[in-house]
């Protein structure tokens, strides 16, 4: 990504950790550590400034925390098949409580309902425990506290652009003094708007709870998962679907900034945005799961881009809400994950060429033609609507740009933009194909035909044996492993396999996959990058070297945290995740890895 490069080194007094759960409702979402604490929550969008901003800052505020006193253990699960998150504390006289965490989601008046709002319960298990509430919420980037009005059952906190009410039922004085009591009772509370609640908070958190727990039932059973790993891939669906904006269909790379990719490396970005790219790998991902509702959705933002753009030509990443600039800056109020600064709001990569971009929102786009179980089929207007994407992809495919790693010092004709740019043109001729355009047909198959020719005679290094990452390079980048997948070339092209096998000897580090190992505007990269990997362990399906295939995906599989998400990148040495948290890149790659490897139901039964 893009940024600055001046490095300052902190000493870490404690391993850094993304033992975080995700909680959302595909408006706002929330991430909770291991110890209950909700340490990040942007309001009221998922894009939004944070009011709990301790994942990344050092100070003592920015959170929610239901402290149990003599805590000696912790456990962290999911609802089965929901979005809702419990963590359970046990304390050393045999005490334990159980804080449940989630934001409501379901249908209301034959529409989907998400308010602008987080719920939590805290309730007895066994013993007397005893707790101490700690909710210090900041007012945005600058990291104040915001003034407060309370009520009998409520606090007020007047951020800077919002008025944000806490409701509840445990005792207001408790929780502006921080004091210790006994939790002789469940304790509801309902975060949200500045709206008087119209029922009691335990009524209403049980309401929620209820029904937002049968909507997360009824959308995973929907699902057409593999036979094998079903739990994992479930958990990675739900987040992806979590990581979508409801009221544009954009679907942001993940939910925080500035989780760096790898210690003291100022590789922190902000990631709250819309990557067509990203976003693309998404609605495939779950196209393949049976869930179309995501693709439909983000169909609606792509065409609304689409037609605002100038000469329909694309930002690599644009807002959640269409927004066009994105403007980057460090903030000087947070102090950084663990003290590894800088925090970053915005992404100068919008500036950038990308040329991939339009094959991903053709690819994108390509299935709502094919697919009749969809309420509207795609038609000649939307085809007419993708076409001027087809002919920028025919004039930029063979020019140079940042590529899909998104450089900042340096521009070249990378391959795998190229091939994007192929794909485009390609799904167009059988888009036009389904629709009886023969003119459309044979104008965009000779198109593409006149592509694939140019990239593999200009990207194919004869004297390494394999597909460079550039036009007469000599390097290579992981993003080759997906000539297949993009039905570039078939699996058995004997050129296929040679790239695949010299990306193991070049890229893999143990049992995982770097980007690239060429130095970048911050050095070499230090760790793997776990979409990466999850490519190459399809691409090894694909050649045939299924035994290995399946041994690498158990073991990047064994390297999801507790709940079983995982951010960008990854330690190959001690596993630790790093990273902006959750990817949906990488939890992308666990669906479709699982997709290929897992056994049929057929013959599973």
């Amino acid at each position: 990504m893009v940024g600055t490069s001046d490095k300052e080194h902190v000493t870490l007094t404690q391993d850094p950790t993304l033992e975080l759960g995700v909680v959302g409702n595909c408006q706002v979402s929330a991430l909770i550590d291991d110890q209950s604490r909700i340490v990040w929550f942007c309001f009221p969008r998922l894009d939004s400034a944070p009011m709990f901003s301790r994942l990344v800052d050092t100070q003592d505020r920015g959170y929610f925390a239901i402290d149990v006193e003599n805590r000696v253990a912790s456990h962290q699960y999911y609802v089965r098949n929901t979005a809702i998150l419990c963590t359970e504390i046990e304390d050393a006289e045999g005490g334990k409580v159980r804080i449940t965490d989630f934001c409501p989601r379901f249908l209301q008046f034959g529409r989907e309902f998400h308010p602008t709002g987080l719920c939590r319960r805290v309730e007895r298990i066994a013993g007397t425990p005893v707790i101490r509430t700690r909710l210090r919420p900041v007012q945005g980037y600058d990291g104040t506290s915001p003034d407060t009005t309370q009520g009998s059952h409520h606090i007020r906190y007047l951020c800077q652009d919002d008025v944000v009410r806490l409701t509840t039922d445990a005792s207001i004085t408790h929780l502006l003094q921080e004091s210790a009591h006994a939790l002789d009772r469940p304790l509801h509370f309902i975060i949200g708007p500045d709206e008087s609640l119209t029922t009691t908070p335990a009524r209403l958190y049980s309401h929620y709870w209820e029904e937002t727990r049968r909507y997360w039932h009824d959308w995973v059973s929907r699902l057409a998962v593999p036979f094998e790993w079903q739990d994992a891939v479930i958990r990675a669906a739900i987040t992806l679907k979590l990581s979508t904006f409801d009221d544009t269909g954009a679907v942001v790379a993940a939910m925080t900034t500035s989780i760096p990719e790898a210690a003291n490396t100022q590789r922190n970005w902000d990631y709250r945005y819309c990557w067509l790219r990203d976003a693309y790998f998404v609605v495939h991902a779950l196209n393949r799961l049976g869930a179309t509702g995501t693709m439909e959705n983000f169909l609606h933002y792509i065409i609304d881009l689409v037609v605002g753009t100038q000469r329909h030509q694309l930002q690599p990443l644009y807002g959640i809400g269409g927004e066009t600039v994105l403007d980057e800056h460090s903030l000087e109020t947070l102090t950084g994950y663990h003290g590894m600064g800088p925090v970053r709001v915005g992404n100068a990569a919008y500036l950038q060429n990308q040329h991939d971009v339009y094959g991903a929102v053709v690819l994108a786009a390509n299935q709502v033609f094919f697919d009749q179980r969809l309420e509207e089929v795609g038609n000649e207007t939307l085809f007419r609507r993708l076409e001027p994407l087809g002919h920028l992809a025919a004039e930029c495919y063979d020019k140079p740009d940042a590529s899909i790693w998104e450089y900042r010092g340096r521009e070249r004709v990378h391959t795998y933009s190229a091939i994007m740019c192929w794909a485009a043109c390609d799904r167009l001729a059988k888009i036009a194909a389904q629709l009886d355009l023969d003119s459309a047909t044979r104008h965009w198959r000779d198109t593409a035909d006149a592509m694939h020719h140019t990239i593999c005679t200009e990207s194919w290094n004869e004297t390494q044996d394999f597909f460079a990452e550039s036009f007469g390079g000599e390097g290579l980048d992981a993003s080759l492993l997906l000539i297949n997948e993009l039905g570039f070339l078939p699996a058995d092209d004997p050129r296929f396999a040679a790239t695949v096998k010299a990306i193991g000897r070049h890229l893999r580090r143990g049992d995982h996959l770097f980007r690239y190992v060429a130095d970048d505007d911050f050095g070499a990269p230090e760790n793997a990058f776990n979409i990466c990997t999850f490519w190459y362990i399809d691409a090894l399906w694909a050649i045939g070297d299924h035994t290995e295939a399946r041994r690498l995906f158990e073991g990047l599989l064994a390297c999801r945290n507790k709940v079983g998400l995982l951010s960008e990148d990854l330690d190959p040495e001690s596993h630790r995740l790093w990273g902006n948290f959750p990817q949906t890149y990488s939890m992308v790659g666990l669906i479709n890895s699982a997709l290929h490897l897992s056994k049929s139901w057929e013959e599973a039964l």
